[in-house]
């Protein structure tokens, strides 16, 4: 299997399975197994905070609240590689996590479908690529729990952005069509984000938006099925000018690993799909000089222009996708007859993907705006440009957008 390491300077690897397997030379093996993350490009002498990494991989936990998956896993870290007496050496960074929750009876829940085609899941494709030693017990690599490597690795990118005053922060902001308050759309603003994040089991920062959208997920699971919804990130902080004009775009750097998320179905910046539909007099950001420093009025283009960064707030829309497990019955082919066959999942599922989801998205844009930010400072160190250009813009840290 390619395609595992994300990053170009600050790089992300990562391994395991939602169930695996755990063997040692004197032990055939069994069920449980690890996920695992290798962190490339971390500076010598950081404190890491392994608080803090325990702590974003507590968001993405299961079996929290009724809108979670039940499965019990603990999601220790363990820092195995990188440190000394708690200091970075500048070694590679080693995350471990033990899959805890693995039990017989939801092993045997997959192996009795195993040659069933799951309806919105990937196992046919694995099939396909990887023939009949494909991953069938949970989904393998294509299983939610494979993000535990990205949330741990994206903490470690989250701590070396904090040293630069860059925080990244995304929440729900639609769930099932019911739609709260955004700051994209100039109804909430950053602090107000920030004030109310994590308030809720959804973490929506529309308390009262939250409490429609919980009542209404709760309906959705009674009647065996899932709902979908919308996730957005901010990142503030960020410096003019990150990524490259071409293939490198910052934009497209953070689309890469937004999309790497398998429950992502779509992105948007800033003010996205509305661009279809208004005139360019009313799209483009303005500039201002505000205290000597280019700003803009507005941010409908999300914080990128010419896809680099523009030193305003980073504005990114994901949307989610229904957990594919439901409990009614869907039509599908069973690969060993060969004949159509109903099926209605028995096995764990999350009623909303978005409770936990938002983590994932945070540590995917962390890692794209470090890795970033990395060829940046080494573009200038040897290009040795006036620092005025890098002076005339800066992060918003007052007020917010005119509406």
């Amino acid at each position: 299997m390619l395609g595992n390491t994300f990053g170009r300077i600050f790089q992300i690897t990562t391994c395991g399975e939602s169930y695996g397997w755990h063997a040692t030379a004197e032990d055939p093996g069994n069920w449980g197994g690890s996920l695992f993350c290798i962190v490339n490009g971390v500076p010598p002498g950081i404190k890491l905070d392994v608080k803090r990494i325990q702590d974003e991989l507590f968001k993405r936990r299961p079996g929290q609240s009724k809108l979670d998956s039940p499965r019990k896993e603990t999601d220790i870290v363990e820092v195995v590689a990188g440190l000394q007496e708690g200091i970075t050496t500048g070694a590679p960074v080693g995350l471990l996590v033990r899959n805890v929750d693995t039990q017989d009876i939801h092993v045997q829940q997959y192996r009795d479908v195993k040659d069933v085609v799951r309806p919105g899941h990937a196992e046919l494709n694995f099939l396909y690529k990887y023939g009949e030693h494909g991953d069938w017990c949970g989904a393998g690599r294509a299983s939610g729990r494979e993000t535990v490597g990205r949330v741990a690795g994206g903490a470690v990118a989250k701590q070396i952005l904090a040293r630069e005053n860059i925080e990244i922060l995304a929440h729900v902001i639609e769930s099932h069509g019911i739609k709260g308050r955004s700051v994209a759309e100039g109804t909430m603003t950053f602090e107000e984000l920030k004030a109310n994040y994590r308030k809720n089991d959804l973490n929506c920062c529309d308390l009262d938006q939250a409490k429609v959208m919980i009542a209404d997920l709760l309906k959705v699971r009674d009647a065996g099925d899932t709902a979908g919804g919308t996730i957005e990130i901010i990142a503030r902080g960020v410096p003019a000018a990150l990524g490259e004009p071409v293939f490198d775009k910052l934009k497209a750097t953070i689309a890469h690993g937004l999309c790497s998320i398998g429950a992502m179905t779509g992105l948007e910046f800033g003010s996205g799909a509305a661009a279809a539909r208004t005139l360019g007099s009313e799209w483009n950001d303005q500039p201002v000089l505000e205290d000597g420093k280019v700003r803009f009025q507005t941010n409908h283009s999300g914080g990128f222009s010419g896809g680099m960064s523009n030193g305003e707030d980073l504005i990114i829309r994901m949307y989610v996708k229904a957990t594919p497990t439901i409990s009614k019955q869907q039509d599908t082919v069973d690969l060993k007859t060969m004949q159509a066959k109903k099926l209605a999942a028995v096995t764990r599922r999350d009623i909303s993907i978005c409770p936990r989801i938002y983590p994932v998205a945070e540590a995917m844009v962390a890692c794209s705006v470090l890795d970033a930010l990395y060829m940046s400072r080494a573009w200038y160190g040897v290009a040795r440009l006036d620092p005025k250009w890098e002076g005339l813009t800066g992060p918003r840290n007052k007020g917010e957008y005119t509406k």
